[in-house]
């Protein structure tokens, strides 16, 4: 796996990052995205796309940010993809201020 979304993803649902990937690698629930480990070529796109800053390459994930790989794995492997960019949540302007961005 390439990349990894992590929590900063939660009560966004920001889809920018899915308007630059080329390979469709990401799924989602009603509260925030996943990244498909199988489907991730390790492009970067996502990554500055981000708004919250959410997405990380596995190689500069922090420690206590390991667990989101198998999340991302297992939950991207019970989710939809989400080839094209929605609405963000409702939540998702209060989240961005919360996280400071």
């Amino acid at each position: 796996m390439a990349h990894v979304v992590t929590d900063n993803c939660s009560r966004c649902r920001f889809t920018d990052c899915v308007a630059h990937c080329p390979v469709s690698c990401f799924h989602g629930d009603d509260e925030r995205l996943y990244i498909d480990p199988e489907g991730c070529i390790d492009c970067g796109a996502c990554i500055d796309a981000c708004p919250v800053h959410a997405i990380h390459d596995v190689l500069d994930l922090p420690e206590e940010m390991e667990p989101w790989i198998a999340i991302n794995a297992s939950r991207s492997a019970e989710l939809p993809v989400v080839r094209a960019r929605q609405a963000p949540l409702p939540t998702a302007a209060a989240r961005r201020a919360e996280l400071g961005f």
